[in-house]
């Protein structure tokens, strides 16, 4: 299935059906009064998580979604049938924002989780209902109203603990292959990897955690070079990052020179992802003898002096133990320090609503490039993204 973790959808909301004109009309009960009934209310439009989903497809097929309306109300004070609800399903990690005005709806991350996007339209009142000591025949009655319509853009940001990143062919796919069940493609060329992939780390029976492995990033991902920068909103949602750096570029190319291009580009598309704990991992180790693998350790200390630093070999699999427990050590710390402390969790979810700001921001900017045409009517959206930014 081809994985597709954005898309533009239309929504509309059912409309209320309208309320009933009709007088009692029975034999042997004279001045039988007003008895028409209201209409039913328009249904909603619901997004619902579903954890059997991880790709938004089916919405490049489907893009549009109207609601059931609601019934007219009818005589002997009978109220019409409420609308359908439309149920729309989504894979877990889909983010929900206005199309239009840039406003985050919702964050669907739990599953049966829901959010209502567009509501129906309010019933219409019958006859009935304005009966009065002074209007004992009323004929006024009101229509149902129209529901709501929205345009939505849907983005997919996977769950994951701990996220990959690195130039391409610095040995992330690897990596994952290694440590993981997972099976990316793995070659000698650039670019590898075309979509992001997940795969679990046993570190012990009862201990695990979730990788995340993007397409390489290059100079310039932020401004639209390369492929990494469209996948970065799947790093938004880890509690690490584990920044991969090859140890003997094949072009000769100074791993701390790389190393520093790539924070460059994750700093330029969220200062808030950026903020999230990034440690440096020396891979194809393999490749140094000891004494340059010291130099260069003692290089990147030198110049990464706030970063924790590790070196691995997917090859022999030296390192990749010390890596994937130092890495469930400190999640399983994290933990604990949410739950117990209320100022770590604020902060955390601070944190975590900057960043969904910065990943809204972008994808809104990147649709805005995508369709220039759209640039008068985008005007509201436009100064929705700078808001976020801001």
């Amino acid at each position: 299935m081809q994985f597709i973790d954005q898309a533009t959808v239309y929504v509309r909301a059912g409309k209320g059906g309208g309320g009933c004109l009709s007088f009692r009309r029975e034999k042997y009960i004279p001045r039988g009064g007003p008895d028409g009934g209201d209409g039913g209310a328009g249904g909603d439009v619901v997004l619902v998580a579903d954890e059997a989903l991880n790709t938004l497809i089916d919405f490049r097929f489907q893009p549009r979604y109207h609601a059931g309306n609601g019934e007219p109300g009818s005589g002997r004070n009978r109220t019409g049938a409420r609308g359908e609800d439309r149920l729309i399903k989504v894979p877990l990690g889909t983010t929900v924002t206005d199309a239009s005005l840039g406003e985050v709806l919702g964050d669907l991350s739990e599953p049966g989780q829901r959010l209502r996007v567009a509501k129906g339209g309010r019933c219409g009142l019958g006859n009935a209902r304005f009966k009065s000591s002074v209007n004992r025949a009323p004929r006024r009655t009101t229509p149902g109203e129209v529901g709501e319509e929205r345009e939505l853009a849907l983005q997919l940001r996977l769950l994951a603990d701990v996220g990959l990143l690195g130039l391409p062919n610095a040995g992330k796919s690897t990596l994952l292959a290694r440590t993981t069940a997972a099976q990316p493609k793995i070659a000698d060329y650039p670019f590898t990897t075309l979509k992001p992939s997940l795969g679990v780390v046993r570190v012990a029976t009862d201990a695990s955690f979730v990788m995340a492995d993007v397409p390489g990033l290059i100079a310039g991902a932020a401004q639209g070079a390369g492929l990494g920068i469209q996948f970065l909103r799947h790093l938004s949602r880890t509690r690490i990052l584990l920044h991969l750096i090859d140890a003997a570029p094949a072009d000769g190319s100074d791993p701390v020179a790389n190393a520093m291009a790539i924070e460059s580009e994750v700093a330029a598309y969220s200062r808030a992802l950026a903020e999230r704990p990034i440690w440096l991992v020396l891979t194809k180790i393999d490749l140094l003898d000891a004494e340059r693998l010291d130099a260069l350790m003692s290089t990147m200390n030198a110049a990464f002096a706030e970063r924790r630093l590790f070196y691995v070999s997917a090859l022999s699999g030296a390192g990749l133990p010390s890596l994937t427990g130092a890495v469930m050590a400190a999640l399983s710390e994290w933990s604990v320090l949410v739950a117990s402390d209320a100022a770590v969790r604020a902060r955390e979810d601070a944190l975590a609503q900057r960043i969904l700001q910065d990943a809204t921001a972008s994808a809104l900017a990147e649709r805005r490039c995508r369709s220039p045409k759209s640039a008068e009517t985008d005007a509201p959206e436009a100064a929705a993204v700078d808001g976020l930014k801001s």
